[in-house]
């Protein structure tokens, strides 16, 4: 079997699978680096995971998903957010993109595209300046940080009631999961988590699987779902379309401006970490 050598990516968990569609008694297959996985649940609800040659894999469930790894993997980073008892914690519906993971964490890390891609939602004109923020990388947690960003959106969330300014929090704990915090529309003293996990079927394939942690008891579950597909869906074709599909870090190879301070951040530490997987390390 094929895998890749990155050791970046060798020992990491990486999501496969929502876990409630793999229910008691069933077993899925699904794709991973180009690698065939049959997941299955047993009669006591424990979930397991195997490659294409029958060989037992480790698997995790968390965060409503079931992960796996092709190595030793190290413990999978926290979301406290999530075990708050009084949050909906929704997984809002997987989709697949001709895309590679980074080009997708890449997206989700863009503010400037929201008053263009998001119209209504999350930006609009004349609202479309990028704030100034701040971007470290946190060494401790080994996390690419972006804080005190600011963006004007007339329908934030889907239990929002008019335009607000939002703070946003972003953090890349994973070369291919991202999570951002974001004011709550019904409690702006706290924040929502959403967290966009990447399941890298091909290095220019991916499913999306978006997840929220959310503080709000008025909208329904699939209110909330519908709200978040339709941000995915407006994402799709605009991701698809980018050229080239991998994520190219080095920085001769796209012109960086104010807006992409997170996306030099990221491209930076993925070089560092020597990932090879999805991106185009040297320019043409």
């Amino acid at each position: 079997m094929t895998i890749p050598l990155d050791p970046v990516i060798r020992d990491l968990w990486h999501v496969v699978f929502v876990a409630e569609s793999l229910p008691v008694g069933s077993s899925r297959s699904t794709m991973l680096f180009e690698q065939r996985l049959t997941l299955a649940r047993t009669a006591n609800g424990a979930p397991s995971a195997a490659d294409d040659a029958g060989r037992p894999l480790p698997v995790l469930e968390r965060y409503g998903f079931l992960w796996t790894s092709f190595g030793e993997p190290v413990p999978l980073f926290e979301i406290p957010e999530y075990d708050e008892p009084d949050r909906k914690n929704v997984c809002t519906g997987s989709v697949g993109i001709r895309v590679s993971a980074p080009r997708a964490i890449e997206n989700f890390l863009d503010m400037g595209h929201f008053p263009f891609v998001h119209t209504g939602l999350l930006g609009e004109e004349p609202h479309t300046e990028v704030k100034e923020y701040t971007v470290s990388v946190d060494d401790e947690r080994d996390e690419v940080v972006a804080t005190e960003c600011r963006f004007w959106q007339p329908q934030a969330a889907a239990a929002s009631t008019g335009g607000a300014e939002v703070e946003y929090v972003y953090r890349v704990p994973h070369p291919f999961c991202a999570v951002l915090y974001k004011t709550s529309a019904p409690d702006p003293a706290r924040f929502d988590a959403i967290a966009l996990f990447v399941q890298p079927v091909a290095e220019e394939r991916v499913i999306g699987h978006p997840m929220m942690s959310i503080v709000d008891d008025v909208s329904t579950v699939g209110a909330i779902r519908r709200f978040q597909l339709t941000i995915f869906g407006q994402d799709k074709p605009i991701l698809e379309n980018q050229r080239p599909r991998r994520l190219p870090l080095d920085p001769r190879a796209e012109t960086p401006i104010r807006a992409d301070k997170s996306s030099i951040a990221y491209r930076r530490w993925l070089l560092a970490k020597g990932l090879r997987y999805g991106v185009i390390r040297a320019a043409a």
